[in-house]
């Protein structure tokens, strides 16, 4: 097992925290998965993100420190999990889009019936927390923090070749490739945004 990530290190911009966290793996509740696929949102000069507007009861978490956990509840059903970046007052984070689950694949299969495949566990902001059982209760966690009950583990060694896209499903700006993802079955399909779609 390598080393947890530092705060240090996540408090950078969301663009260079998105790649730091490509590789890395997430462990919770029995599982652990590697991170394949992850989306960049900034603060007040990024209108997909939810600190665009300000500070809120409700994206409070995504102002800092770094290395806290921003989860939040989307669609009256599914949670989705961020990791902080930036400086502390400075709003940022990192949306975990998809991972392959490396241990703990039978729990995360019970967690996830409907996956039909171990690629399929993860693939997903909404299936990952789910196969890792992160829920809203899980949101200002501190994933550098030894004790913590969800952590994240520092990469063996940076990633190669990192492709990058367009944004998932956002409203605003979706055209902005800070969507980053390595090869690998268990990244999600691509959808794109627009005025129909519900800001992230």
């Amino acid at each position: 097992m390598t080393r947890l990530l530092t705060r240090e290190e996540l408090a950078v911009d969301p663009v260079d925290a998105a790649h730091l966290l490509l590789g890395c793996s997430i462990e919770a509740h029995g599982v652990r998965a590697r991170i394949v696929e992850v989306e960049a949102y900034r603060g007040a000069d990024d209108p997909a993100s939810h600190s665009y507007r300000g500070r809120t009861a409700r994206n409070e978490v995504m102002w800092g420190p770094a290395g806290r956990l921003y989860v939040y509840f989307i669609y009256g059903m599914h949670f989705c999990a961020n990791v902080v970046s930036m400086t502390d007052g400075e709003a940022g984070a990192v949306l975990l889009r998809a991972a392959e689950i490396v241990d703990g694949v039978e729990l995360a299969a019970q967690r996830r019936p409907a996956a039909r495949k171990p690629s399929d566990l993860a693939r997903g902001p909404a299936r990952l927390c789910t196969a890792l059982g992160i829920t809203r209760e899980h949101n200002g966690v501190d994933v550098t923090e030894p004790s913590s009950p969800i952590r994240l583990w520092a990469a063996p060694e940076p990633c190669r070749k990192v492709n990058s896209g367009p944004r998932v499903g956002v409203a605003a700006a979706h055209d902005t490739p800070w969507r980053f993802w390595v090869d690998s079955p268990a990244v999600s399909p691509y959808r794109r945004g627009g005025k129909r779609s519900k800001e992230r």
